[in-house]
């Protein structure tokens, strides 16, 4: 008997240590197997220390699974034995697990009351260890309660006892728990710097699993501001991990989350997949609360693929798993959904019912993103109602709570932009209702308010101001105010849903408002990028090279001279283009226009129109009459026109031409380019920096310290970013001048010239253009001139001579940039439009004085 009891001990512990690996390996069916194995045989011999220890066990694995109801059975079951044992210990344990069961459950009060059990026992017991874990699970369930400052209080609490006791893994488990916090109060910065310490121990530790969860978690946040390829790649690692660690669990989070940053990028089809998988996975674990989340997901794609019949059932399934569960988050995300469809389907009543149950718990649970996001839809529903005065209060509403979320993400501009572009169509409708309600002002100043919002907090960093007071909303005071430092024509664009809307602004008069039927928006965009490229896109280019392309072939940088029929053929073009535009933008404005300058803020493609091409019916371009630049918003304007006026350098020159960069790249020398800044450098008394001694370093050191900045050299079709002379031969980031090295320079020059090829360009965003002339606007340069297209080396030497004989002669900036392109125009060489019309200024028109002083 006792041999037999000794074989039988031995196979219950394979069977217990079996579950275990199976369970740690996410193979949860397995592990639950082994545990009733384990479990049955421990009744058999009535051992009770081991019996408990299988029902803990068994009831960790059901949890994982989902099935807490079960789970929960075979917790008390735990709890009773260690209480007839008097084994404080295990009663702590079980007392934590049947905390945490029901925290899975919904029901966070209970949860509370066996936490605080727990919690209790183990400060009796001296068990620091137990005490940290019950003060992260007490976090949690105040989490889910909504008490997220609660939570945050108990989980600051198990931090600090992981770390007294030198328990990293528990350390690392408090920084995600905090930064799971911080991720849903909006404040994305703050998560990642935790989940960031989170992966730093996790990776030290050699924890893999961790590791895994931390990329994913990662992964969410980047997503949820719609920076969707930095969140793929964070969701292709954890899918890694899991895989190689047989994580089924962690595998099928993975695809989840690979499906919703498709869905972002607008792969339905690729996201339907990955959200099966998930689904299956979810399905083979029994894993409610997963499969609850698949069927979510499946329903979003569906509906974008307007599948609205299969997209509400999905939905349903959703809604009716997160009711079983308790999961009241769960529940909030399929009554916004279930909302968002039967709105398409017409069916508003239901609609306006299940977005206002969506926003009811959003509230509760103190979620301020899903609650901005439920105001947005609350909006649209009652615009489709005709409910104009509702709509515009759920829209304020909602863009109040987006706009706390942005200002929390603090430095992080690129975060900024992205989590703008995601929530474009909240901020155009409300300035679309305002006008409807016949508020011109207020309408005005809600499409400000949400142009260029990255840059001024750029600009607000490097002048020192509280972008928050340079422009206060709705009261036509603060229009006065802003109206007195506005240049005489300031016209402000917005594109409507069929309909370009223009406020021209001038001093000592009353905003007049204008209208431009067109087509829908997508086709008003696609239309108007259309017509620019076809100005910019020229056949009859000689040297086409202060282009940055760095895998073409040198080959292809001079292209042959095309037909004369095909000359005519690209004439026409260009110039019914340009008819075009002046009909479409000029026409319906400009017999409000007096003096003689012209200040635009445009929004979408237009930011890279040629304004002063523009042709009249009478062939007579906009430049003929008007001195003519852009400005990213109005209240960029305000702030450049507040600025101390010794904020900015009044002497000192920095001239770059022509960096070698045939060491590094296949791109060929600029001979023009040098002799241009030769020729600068002449007429201002200053000595360029070309060749090797344009270095990337060189350029940066010097770049803050000057009034003038001149940079002739290659430039990146995409961004506008410039390559300079390498510091060395190591890599891309040693030559290429990027965007944020530029942002990381205070600077304080008046005018920054790019005689680059594309240097206007950039990815056009609801931010604005964010590329290279951007990037020097808010590291606190005062105006920029920029190319939007290739330039011509001869031409742009042409140019830049005409340029700065008037800019040295004490013209403005504008009025300089001007006489140049009609220099241009007029010459016999250099006449198309191709050659002079790519520069505009963006920002202040500056005067320089020049002392001669090298």
């Amino acid at each position: 008997m006792v041999t037999y009891t000794a074989e039988i001990s031995r196979e219950d512990k394979a069977y217990g240590s079996l579950g275990i690996a199976h369970h740690s390996l996410g193979d949860f069916k397995t592990a639950i197997d082994h545990y009733e194995r384990y479990l049955k045989i421990a009744n058999e011999l009535s051992e009770r220390s081991v019996e408990g220890n299988a029902c803990g066990n068994l009831g960790n694995a059901l949890l994982s699974v989902g099935n807490f109801k079960i789970a929960i059975d075979y917790y008390e079951l735990h709890l009773q034995i260690a209480k007839e044992l008097g084994d404080r210990t295990e009663e702590v344990n079980a007392y934590g697990s049947l905390g945490i069961a029901y925290r899975n459950l919904g029901d966070f009060k209970t949860a509370i009351d066996y936490l605080e059990r727990c919690l209790r026992i183990a400060k009796e017991l001296g068990d620091r260890l137990g005490e940290g874990k019950a003060y992260g699970n007490l976090g949690n369930a105040h989490f889910g309660l909504g008490d997220v400052k609660t939570a945050m209080h108990y989980y600051e609490h198990s931090l600090r006892i992981t770390k007294e006791l030198g328990d990293r893994s528990g350390e690392g488990k408090a920084y995600g728990n905090l930064g799971s916090a911080h991720e849903f109060l909006g404040d994305f910065k703050t998560a990642m710097d935790y989940y960031e310490l989170n992966l730093k121990i996790a990776k030290e530790l050699g924890d893999s699993s961790v590791e895994g969860k931390t990329y994913g978690n990662l992964g969410k946040a980047h997503e949820i501001l719609g920076d969707f390829k930095t969140a793929m790649d964070y969701h292709k690692r954890h899918l890694k991990i899991a895989k190689d660690l047989r994580d089924r669990s962690g595998e099928g989070f993975a695809y989840s989350s690979l499906g919703s940053a498709h869905y972002g990028v607008g792969d339905f089809k690729t996201a339907i997949d990955y959200h099966e998988r998930h689904l299956k996975i979810a399905k083979e674990l029994g894993d409610r609360p997963g499969e609850g989340r698949a069927y979510g997901n499946l329903g979003i794609a569906y509906r974008n693929l307007e599948d609205f019949k299969t997209a509400i059932d999905y939905h349903e399934r959703q809604l009716k798993i997160a009711k079983e569960l308790g999961d009241r988050s769960g529940e909030e995300n399929a009554y916004g959904n279930l909302g968002r469809v039967h709105h398409i389907l017409g069916d508003l009543k239901t609609a306006i019912d299940y977005q206002k149950r969506c926003l009811k718990i959003a509230k509760e649970l103190n979620n301020s993103l899903d609650e901005g996001v439920a105001c947005f839809n609350l909006g649209s529903v009652s615009e489709s109602l005709g409910q104009v005065s509702a709509a515009i209060e759920y829209y304020q509403t909602g863009i109040t709570l987006l706009n706390d979320i942005r200002d929390r993400l603090q430095l992080h501009d690129g975060w900024k932009i992205s989590l703008r572009d995601q929530y474009q169509k909240g901020y155009a409708a409300l300035w679309r209702l305002m006008l409807t309600a016949g508020k011109v002002i207020e309408a005005l100043f809600s499409a400000e308010q949400g142009r260029a919002q990255g840059l001024k907090d750029l600009m607000a960093l490097n002048y020192l101001f509280d972008v928050n007071d340079a422009v206060k909303e709705n009261k036509n005071s603060t229009f006065d105010e802003l109206s007195s430092q506005l240049p005489l024509n300031t016209i402000f664009m917005a594109v409507g849903k069929k309909e370009l809307i223009f406020w021209v602004c001038q001093k000592g008069k009353e905003v007049e408002l204008r209208r431009k039927e067109n087509n829908s928006q997508d086709e008003i965009k696609t239309f108007f990028q259309s017509l620019v490229d076809k100005i910019g896109a020229r056949d009859n280019v000689e040297c086409e090279d202060r282009s940055l392309e760095l895998a073409r072939d040198k080959r292809s940088a001079v292209k042959r001279p095309p037909q004369d029929d095909r000359q005519t053929q690209y004439l026409h073009l260009q110039k019914r283009a340009l008819c075009t535009l002046h009909d479409t933008i000029i026409d319906p404005i400009q017999d409000l226009f007096s003096g003689s300058e012209l200040v635009f803020i445009p929004e979408g493609p237009l930011c890279l129109a040629p304004f002063a091409a523009f042709m009249s019916p009478d062939s007579k371009y906009l430049c003929e009459s008007f001195s003519i630049r852009v400005a990213p918003s109005l209240t960029s304007l305000k702030m450049i026109a507040q600025c101390p006026v010794d904020y900015h350098h009044k002497s000192g020159v920095l001239l770059v031409g022509d960096p070698c960069v045939e060491d590094v790249t296949n791109l060929e020398p600029l001979p023009c380019a040098r002799e241009e800044v030769n020729m600068i450098g002449e007429m201002v008394g200053s000595t360029p920096l070309v060749g090797r001694q344009a270095t990337k370093d060189e350029v940066l050191r010097r770049l803050g310290s000057v009034a003038l900045v001149h940079i002739a050299a290659h430039g990146n079709i995409e961004s506008g970013e410039i390559a300079l002379a390498p510091n060395s031969t190591c890599g891309e980031a040693d030559f290429i001048l990027t965007m944020k090295d530029v942002k990381q320079v205070q600077l304080r020059t008046r005018l920054v010239v790019l005689s680059c090829c594309h240097s206007a360009r950039g990815e056009i965003k609801a931010e604005g253009v964010v590329g290279i002339a951007r990037a020097f606007l808010g590291a606190g340069a005062r105006s920029v001139l920029v190319s939007l297209w290739a330039i011509d080396d001869k031409a742009t030497l042409e140019f830049m001579k005409n340029f700065y004989q008037h800019l040295v002669a004490g013209k403005s900036a504008s009025e300089a940039l001007n006489r140049a392109m009609n220099c241009m125009r007029e010459s016999t060489e250099f006449s198309d439009v191709t050659h002079w019309a790519p520069f505009v200024l963006i920002g202040d028109d500056v005067a320089l004085e020049f002392d001669g002083s090298k």
